[in-house]
């Protein structure tokens, strides 16, 4: 059975690797994994209310309306008000965010996903459990999070800040 020193090193080396691919993602598109998902979901559906794009990638609203801001700021996305309602505000993808999404690498979850996938159910409940307990072990099972492997908090509310990469 392993020992405590070889849980560590594998948690450590999960961490460095998404930590290496938040960084070649950032250099490569110039955005986070956060930034590239929203961008993704409204490119996906054309234009987005903010609360749907919310739902769609697991994150607060408020977290979305951040994200949705930097992505502005960038010249990413629009907001537009709804034709039919003009009090509600969609968010629609520009030309520039539609050429920065083109080159994108895909997210680090998408391989992750693939190969989780496809393993039996038994196994996708062990990893869960055991990654649940580890969570609650670190005490980190109190921390809000998304389902997006990214180093790094999603919202201005949290005790660190997404980098603004406008």
């Amino acid at each position: 059975m392993a020992d405590h020193n070889d849980l560590l090193k594998s948690l450590r080396q999960i961490t460095q690797a998404i930590d290496l691919y938040s960084k070649h993602l950032l250099k490569e598109t110039g955005l986070t994994s956060p930034q590239l998902l929203v961008l993704q979901a409204v490119s996906v559906h054309g234009r987005r209310k903010p609360s749907e794009i919310a739902r769609s990638v697991n994150l607060s609203q408020g977290t979305i309306t951040s994200i949705v801001d930097r992505l502005t700021r960038a010249g990413l996305v629009d907001r537009e008000r709804n034709a039919e309602d003009k009090r509600v505000i969609e968010v629609v993808v520009t030309d520039a965010g539609r050429a920065r999404l083109k080159d994108a690498p895909a997210p680090l979850q998408h391989d992750f996903l693939e190969r989780f996938g496809a393993l039996a159910e038994w196994e996708k409940s062990l990893l869960v459990s055991s990654l649940q307990r580890i969570a609650g072990m670190m005490q980190a099972d109190r921390l809000d999070a998304a389902p997006i492997l990214e180093i790094g908090d999603l919202s201005p509310d949290d005790p660190n800040t997404l980098p603004d990469v406008s």
